[in-house]
């Protein structure tokens, strides 16, 4: 089975000295090669009623290797599910026009925390207002930057309880479809955007040097408040359950996982990707090594961004008080389980229902890390 490691073994060395790098890809692509090899060294775990060796190699711990994210997803969504209340959830996405996704990739951070800042105030605003709702609301917000089949398109998707809070305390239930017509969010979530967009301290680099002239750059925004931005609402998930695996499906998605990619033959890389513009169908793609290297880089995101945010009785400076009392409110049967504080072999256990500690030999004694 190819995976992305292999590529970027076998034809990293050729891309690195064809292009030019920023530190945190470099840094990316050098930690998903060496992943669980003996660069990074290992660790040795014995039987304790057996002779029973097991060695195996370090991981990488990147969050943009495919191989490393199933304990962080685990662990996050553990304490999650303290967060979730007994309502119908929501599923809003916001995108931006791929005009601006050569400015975004110059400049990563600034843009993507305004696609956070703006998403989050377009519904936290129209949520207070009693038009819609009345009520201060609760948001988890993922940044995705890929499209299927590796092109630029970032995106934030957002997860709302559905309900929130009064300004007396009282919960308020909000109706079964999306609470905010689609295009009053689209309106007000440009209007935000490009309102902090051109406040911000922009760099523009190679094709588009152009844009440091005040003039130019103000025309490219004015071209953008005439198109009609993508928002969209998927349904609405049927049990928090569903909300569970939805948050296992995304929030620590790297841009490829390896059971995607197919084969690797004569510096041809093919992978499976969904159309959603043709039915939803899977199709595979075909690009050479350098193209597909390419492409996975463009989502290696800034060193210390945060892709996951929180924001209303969601954000870190409420939980502690308005989400228990929503909890309260909607009569939510709280888990004070802590599985996010459990050890990595004991949550693997828990996840596939067998003790992943037992020796594969006797099936008797235990696996326990060797002394050095």
């Amino acid at each position: 089975m190819i995976e992305l490691q292999d590529i970027l073994v076998q034809h990293g060395d050729a891309y690195l000295s064809n292009h030019g790098l920023f530190p945190n890809q470099r840094k990316a692509m050098g930690a998903i090669r060496i992943c669980r090899t003996s660069a990074l060294g290992g660790h040795i775990d014995e039987c304790d009623k057996c002779d029973y060796i097991s060695i195996s190699y370090n991981s990488c711990r990147n969050r943009h290797c495919p191989k490393c994210q199933t304990i962080n997803k685990e662990r996050w969504i553990a304490a999650r599910k303290h967060d979730l209340l007994d309502v119908g959830y929501f599923h809003v996405v916001f995108t931006i026009p791929d005009t601006l996704n050569s400015i975004a990739y110059q400049n990563p951070s600034i843009v993507y925390k305004i696609l956070f800042k703006a998403a989050a105030e377009t519904l936290a605003e129209l949520a207070s207002d009693k038009k819609y709702l009345g009520a201060q609301i609760g948001i988890t917000e993922v940044l995705h930057t890929w499209g299927q089949n590796l092109a630029h398109h970032p995106h934030v998707h957002c997860i709302v309880p559905g309900g929130g809070l009064d300004p007396y305390g009282r919960w308020i239930n909000s109706r079964q479809k999306f609470f905010i017509p689609v295009k009053v969010l689209s309106r007000k979530f440009r209007g935000k955007f490009l309102h902090y967009l051109k406040k911000a301290s922009l760099g523009f680099f190679g094709s588009l040097s152009h844009l440091r002239e005040r003039p130019l750059f103000e025309s490219l925004i004015s071209s953008l408040y005439q198109k009609e931005w993508v928002v969209y609402c998927k349904p609405p998930f049927k049990n928090t359950g569903h909300v569970i695996e939805y948050l296992g499906r995304y929030t620590h998605r790297v841009a490829i996982s390896n059971n995607r990619i197919l084969k690797l033959e004569n510096g041809i890389v093919t992978f499976k990707w969904r159309d959603y513009r043709d039915g939803n169908k899977q199709k595979q793609m075909d690009l050479s090594a350098d193209e597909f290297i390419r492409r996975f880089l463009l989502h290696v995101l800034p060193g210390g961004f945060t892709r996951i945010r929180h924001y209303g009785f969601l954000s870190s400076a409420s939980k502690s008080t308005k989400l228990k009392l929503c909890q309260r409110l909607t009569h939510t049967q709280v888990n004070n389980l802590p599985q996010d504080r459990l050890s990595a072999p004991e949550l693997l256990s828990l996840l596939i229902g067998r003790d992943v500690t037992l020796c594969p030999r006797c099936g008797v004694g235990h696996l326990t890390r060797a002394s050095p």
